[in-house]
């Protein structure tokens, strides 16, 4: 029995859960319930896909995203872990973590009573085999599938020394078109200009995208949302065990860098991500844990 059929023994569930090969070694689980249908590739423990029932969408995954072992994927939610960005001490290491980019294995999988979906996904520790961090840390992942969809991360430091932990959902967000949307819920919030050599700034009224934006909004609350006048619709956004908030859009010269996002994806995506990042990283001591979780809802406008 192959490594396909024994996920479909062991976790299938008629119509309702099923696994399938995006590429070679990229297996990923297919969700439909009655409130939602959504994808999740096991590299990563990550989210390419999430619709609920009458809407467009809520997920955006870029046309040009490439599955291949190993390799991130341009879109859907990324976990970044167990760094945000850069490596604190070491260029060399790769950007946001190794979380990403790693297999992860299915450990639960249940239908609840109210008709979602709930998966529990796990990252082996890897004490002394994860080049950059060298920490017994087990991170786990809950996922919830219904009308709203929500992400859960917990950090468990098994080890005898104190870690210091940053990490983000790095969620990318479908919208009509970026020139019309805006970001409700940051007004006053100080944030990190990392477009403007990391100048610290203060943000005024909602959030509006009209050239390349990277920042890390401190101190943030529970809540914010993006209204989106093109898709004429809401998507809320709640988090806990998070007081900092990525906003990110590379614009067109960037995009064009980057080379995956598409021809004009950089206007039909925004990244709105749930984070500790900066002066929100957490430091956790031997036998502690931290919950990161962040919750999405659509409404209309």
């Amino acid at each position: 029995m192959d490594r396909l059929e024994q996920l479909n023994a062991r976790f299938g569930r008629g119509g309702e859960l099923g696994f399938r090969d995006l590429a070679a070694r990229v297996p990923v689980v297919d969700v439909r319930n009655r409130h939602a249908a959504a994808t999740i590739a096991l590299q990563g423990a990550q989210i390419i896909h999430w619709q609920p029932g009458g809407e467009q969408p809520v997920i955006w995954l870029s046309d040009l995203a490439r599955f291949a072992a190993g390799s991130s994927i341009r879109g859907g939610a990324p976990v970044c872990w167990p760094w945000f960005g850069p490596h604190p001490t070491d260029t060399s290491m790769p950007s946001h973590g190794f979380a990403r980019t790693s297999p992860w294995a299915l450990v639960e999988a249940d239908s609840c009573a109210d008709g979602s979906t709930q998966l529990l996904l796990e990252l082996e520790p890897g004490a002394g085999k994860r080049p950059g961090w060298p920490h017994a840390t087990r991170l786990r992942s809950r996922v919830n599938v219904g009308m709203s969809l929500s992400i859960e991360l917990v950090t468990v430091n098994e080890g005898e020394l104190t870690v210091t932990l940053s990490q983000a959902l790095h969620s990318y967000f479908r919208v009509g078109d970026i020139g019309t949307v805006e970001v409700l819920g940051l007004d006053g919030r100080e944030y990190l200009d990392k477009v403007d050599e990391g100048r610290r700034k203060r943000q005024h009224g909602p959030v509006g995208i009209a050239g390349e934006v990277d920042r890390i909004y401190l101190a943030t609350g529970p809540a914010c949302e993006i209204r989106d006048a093109a898709l004429g619709r809401r998507i809320h956004i709640s988090s806990e065990g998070s007081c900092s908030t990525v906003v990110w859009n590379p614009w067109q010269a960037k995009a064009e860098r980057l080379g995956d996002l598409g021809p004009d994806g950089y206007r039909h995506m925004l990244c709105v991500e749930t984070a500790n990042a900066a002066e929100d990283a957490r430091r956790l001591g031997p036998g502690a844990q931290h919950r990161l979780r962040a919750e999405y809802r659509v409404a209309p406008l």
